[in-house]
Formats: C-alpha cells, structure tokens, sequence
C-alpha cells in the first residue's frame, strides 16, 4: 500500500507527481488550467508563497498575504472542480479557467466559483485576474435552534448560551 497522498486538486495522481513540483518550483506549469490546479493546491497545503509568485507582478500589492493565509489555514478544501476552459495551452499566451473550489469554513460550506483568467509571460504562466461569481453558502451541521441544547456543552439552552 502506498504511503503517498492523492493531489488536492483532484486529478487522481499522487501529490508528488502532480502539483508538488510546480508549487516547489521543481517545474513550471505548462497550462494555463495545471497552474490553475496547483493554485488549489496550494491553498490546500498552505502554500502561500506560490500562490503569491504566480501571479501576476501587478497584482501583488492587492493580495493579502495574512488573509490569504488564514483563508488558506482555517479552510478544510473539499475539492476542486474544472467547469470549463479556454485557450491557455502550451503554444498560448492567456487564458481562462472557470473553475469551482469547495471548502469548509467555521461550519459552513461553500464553494467559492471564479473565471479566472491567465497570462503566459516570459513562458511562464501566472494568474492574472478573475470573476468571481455570487454564492450560496450551505451549513455542513444541522443548524442549532433557541431551545436546542447548547452545542459548546454549556448545559444551556443555545439561546442563553452562545446564541445570546
């Protein structure tokens, strides 16, 4: 039995051969969508210095790193799902790559849905910018009512407890 684990990014090969060398600078992606993915990645295995370096220089200042990172901390990453891409191969210079990335965060499920759009610069491929589109955030746990005990194991009903 393998001791390796699977890529977060869902592409069924083990994290070693797939995302690990692009977010270690082993390699460079060599597609606007496998950039997409170790972005992912990345944020899956609080990785944040990539997710700095590869994108565009521009956009840099505009990137929180702290919040970035504990986005990326606090987060359990479900899974990462292409919905669709265009250009962005190995003789192009830009990209898109619509994308949904399902998380977990203080209880609640979401899944955060982007059209993320790539440029290829010096042959290297960073993300530029993207679009991202309204949600619906979905409780992963029953939700707790007023007279419900209290979930913190106060004893309490919630509404005298942490729902006051």
């Amino acid at each position: 039995m393998s001791t390796e684990k699977r890529c977060p990014c869902g592409s069924g090969l083990e994290y070693e051969q797939c995302c690990r060398p692009y977010i270690k600078g082993e390699k460079k992606p060599p597609t606007a969508e496998a950039l997409m993915r170790a972005r992912y990645s990345a944020y899956a295995e609080h990785e944040i210095d990539f997710i700095m370096d590869s994108t565009v220089k521009k956009d840099k200042a505009d990137i929180d790193y702290k919040a970035t990172r504990d986005w990326s901390v606090r987060s359990e990453w479900l899974g990462l799902r292409i919905v669709s891409t265009e250009k962005g191969g190995h003789a192009d210079t830009e990209g898109v790559v619509e994308f949904e990335a399902s998380y977990a965060k203080d209880g609640l499920r979401d899944i955060h849905r982007e059209r993320g759009r790539f440029k290829k610069i010096d042959g290297v491929w960073f993300y530029d910018d993207g679009t991202v589109a309204p949600n619906t955030v979905i409780r992963s746990g029953p939700k707790v009512g007023r007279n419900d005990p209290c979930p913190c194991g106060s004893g309490k009903k919630y509404k005298h407890c942490c729902g006051s």
